[in-house]
């Protein structure tokens, strides 16, 4: 059976694997093409959209910030991201990536069934630890990771399907 740890915490870890290897993947495309990485750094998909930095912010924010949320009970979505570097947003990932192996199972299985809050300014937003994970945390991860990944294919970067999907938990029950 499925349990909260699985819900999450792989299934993040899962992503932001996917999405750096993707990210690493443009690296390599405007390297090979001669192209400003950092050209990235301001884009939009649309003139009302949040650019590529804040896509960036919202999937180390719905892994890793979402896990320090359960086990502290109450979400609230950070700051905006200071200016950085395109590798320097491999980088935080990377570190996202690195803290996320670092947490006990144990940790997030004890939240399990209990309260969490998503705050922002006046708006509280109850949730129970799964219903938190399964209608808000992932769904913004994957609105967020595949807009990076859609921003990196408008750009020219060779990703497909199965570079976005990254390593599926594949298997079946023991008998």
């Amino acid at each position: 059976m499925t349990n909260l740890y699985d819900l999450s915490v792989v299934n993040f870890k899962r992503v932001l694997t996917a999405t750096i290897a993707v990210l690493e993947k443009g690296t390599a495309h405007f390297s090979e093409q001669g192209m400003d990485l950092n050209e990235l750094v301001e884009m939009k998909l649309a003139p009302d959209m949040r650019p590529f930095p804040f896509q960036i912010l919202m999937v180390a924010t719905h892994t890793l910030g979402a896990v320090k949320g359960l086990v502290a009970g109450e979400f609230s979505p950070p700051a905006d991201l200071p200016e950085n570097t395109y590798q320097g947003y491999i980088d935080l990932l990377s570190e996202a990536l690195a803290e996320l192996n670092a947490i006990e199972a144990d940790a997030v299985m004890a939240t399990a069934g209990k309260a969490m809050y998503f705050r922002m300014g006046e708006l509280e937003m109850p949730f129970t630890s799964e219903n938190f994970v399964m209608s808000f945390s992932l769904p913004n991860l994957y609105f967020h990771a595949t807009t990076l990944y859609n921003m990196l294919r408008i750009k020219g970067v060779p990703v497909g399907k199965m570079d976005f999907m990254g390593q599926m938990s594949v298997g079946l029950p023991k008998a």
